[in-house]
């Protein structure tokens, strides 16, 4: 029997596109994301989409990391490598220093491409552990799965409100327009604008959920005169971090703010020239290859993360029909689709088959 099926689903970011995904992969269910703008107008349109399988290893978020990183890869076959711009590739981490030279020998060894000033680097992975992909492009193919296969719909709007019945269970979801959906589950994945929700579901409930918290990020994209296979974390000069894409273009991203309520809106995010001076400069002191290079893109977006930094993924307390999945922080991208598998299994069968959601929930002990 299946737990629910009038799916609403408010965010259509890559949370949200993974849930709706696997509710039509796995079990031939359809549902409505809301999303004020459309399919992945904010973060999961402008992340860098960079995988790796075993970075949390250790930690509450290792398993979840390791089923995603192998899901991506399945997606990668079923989507197509090139529809979503899928590949693996090597990650290496350099330290710089102030000198303003090009070193030779021993420093650059297994360095594909930075080459300005570096001290030393050393290997974080490679093709057997690191990945990529783009991951507006994978958020469109998933949704364009879920619109053919089963009928899945996007709603472009504003949720303003969870509609209980008299028990308290999800009954339906209002809108700010005054259109009201048939529901009997609502899964909020709304990103760093999650927060908000906590006013959907009365003030006792409000009352529980942990604050969901944005960190803004600057990136530019660089297009690069060859293609290149190394990602490159840089320490020093900003720590910059740099993610190479098939399509010859270098992700270029660094400069974090602190973490705050976000009250920009979705795709409206604003760019700020002095940090992009910032990724500029640091382009040119980290590669001779890529700093005299204008980018074509400049671009910034929030990820969400929670005060623990462990992601929020599970049932509701006080409200049947209530689900959260949000908070992943930097590994968003990565770890949409084990969270979309997850979340569609408790959705239908009222339980996971290869990840834990414990330690995500409201009750997690790690909270």
């Amino acid at each position: 029997m299946v737990a629910y099926s009038k799916i609403v689903i408010a965010g259509g970011g890559i949370i949200g596109n993974s849930i709706s995904y696997y509710l039509a992969k796995r079990h031939s269910i359809s549902c409505i994301i809301i999303d004020p703008v459309g399919i992945a107008p904010a973060a999961s349109s402008k992340a860098g989409g960079f995988l790796a399988r075993d970075w949390s290893d250790g930690s509450p978020v290792g398993e979840l990391q390791r089923r995603s990183f192998d899901l991506h890869a399945e997606q990668a076959r079923d989507l197509g490598e090139s529809v979503i711009d899928y590949r693996r590739l090597e990650a290496a981490a350099v330290a710089l220093g102030e000198r303003g030279s090009k070193p030779s020998g021993k420093k650059l060894e297994g360095i594909e491409w930075a080459d300005m000033n570096v001290r030393g680097g050393r290997k974080l992975g490679g093709t057997n552990t690191i990945a990529q992909v783009h991951p507006k492009k994978l958020c469109n193919a998933m949704w364009e799965y879920s619109q053919q296969s089963v009928g899945s719909k996007l709603v472009v709007g504003k949720v303003a409100g969870a509609v209980l019945d008299d028990d308290g269970s999800i009954c339906g979801v209002k809108l700010e327009d005054g259109t009201t959906l048939e529901a009997d589950a609502l899964v909020v994945a709304c990103g760093p604008w999650t927060d908000s929700s906590r006013s959907w579901f009365g003030s006792k409930v409000g009352e529980i959920m942990p604050r969901i918290l944005g960190i803004k990020y600057h990136s530019i994209l660089i297009p690069s005169p060859r293609v290149l296979n190394q990602a490159v974390f840089f320490s020093g000069h900003g720590d910059p971090e740099v993610y190479p894409r098939p399509d010859g273009d270098a992700y270029i991203t660094g400069f974090p703010d602190p973490s705050m309520i976000v009250n920009e809106s979705p795709g409206m995010e604003e760019v700020r020239a002095e940090v992009v001076d910032k990724l500029i400069d640091a382009t040119k002191k980290t590669s001779s290859e890529l700093g005299d290079i204008p980018p074509h893109t400049q671009q910034s977006c929030y990820l969400p993360t929670t005060s623990d930094g462990i992601p929020i993924i599970g049932e509701l307390p006080e409200v049947k029909g209530a689900f959260v999945a949000a908070g992943h922080g930097c590994w968003g991208i990565l770890n949409g689709p084990a969270t979309g598998e997850s979340v569609a299994e408790l959705l239908v069968k009222g339980e996971t088959t290869h990840v834990d959601l414990k330690v995500f929930g409201f009750d997690s002990p790690y909270r």
